[in-house]
């Protein structure tokens, strides 16, 4: 990838408080010569995510971080979708084990969902992120993109890097889990790279 920084803002404020995607999107947007301002930064709560699809908690992240600031925002919205739970946890990704009751954070969400895969053949999941970015957070134009990351859940959890499902999130082209992959190499491969990938060949694109 190599992008044309003048075609980014400068100056995005990322609609996270996430301390992950924090690390990931400043790595990832790095060499795009942006500066990115978390919006805790600047005193922006949490949006609220009512949605059921992605990209509309993505939109409504983007707009309320812009809202706030001024400043052109990007916001995602990612989870994971395994085939056998019907696509769950989705966008409750973040708060599955929270939903069910099941405690809170990412090691109630693994073994929730190792304990909803038990006996199931079918481990095919995919990692979802979807990229919103908008100039103003009255943009009728916004620009957005997606990425999918094909695996498969693991039998058990393995590795200390990444976070969220990563431990459980097989990838059988590289014969680990996500949380088994060097950092760098994630951010190579992963949903949010494809999703940035495609964002910056939309902007290419316009006239």
């Amino acid at each position: 990838m190599n992008p044309n920084a003048n075609a980014l803002p400068p100056r995005i404020v990322l609609a996270s408080n996430n301390a992950g995607k924090l690390r990931e999107f400043s790595s990832l947007f790095a060499p795009l010569g942006v500066q990115l301002l978390p919006q805790g930064e600047l005193g922006v709560s949490e949006a609220e995510e009512p949605h059921p699809t992605f990209v509309e908690n993505a939109l409504a992240k983007a707009r309320h971080a812009s809202r706030a600031t001024g400043l052109p925002a990007i916001a995602d919205d990612s989870g994971l979708c395994v085939a056998a739970l019907g696509n769950a946890p989705g966008v409750r990704s973040a708060r599955y084990a929270q939903d069910a009751g099941a405690g809170q954070g990412d090691e109630a969400n693994n073994r929730l969902l190792l304990q909803a895969l038990q006996g199931q053949a079918d481990r095919r999941a995919s990692y979802v992120a979807v990229l919103v970015l908008v100039r103003a957070h009255d943009d009728p134009l916004p620009l957005i993109a997606q990425g999918q990351w094909h695996g498969e859940i693991a039998p058990a959890p393995r590795g200390g890097q990444g976070f969220g499902y990563d431990p459980c999130f097989y990838l059988p082209s590289h014969g680990k889990t996500v949380a088994e992959l060097d950092p760098a190499e994630k951010n190579r491969c992963s949903h949010r790279a494809i999703a940035l990938r495609a964002l910056v060949a939309s902007l290419h694109a316009q006239p």
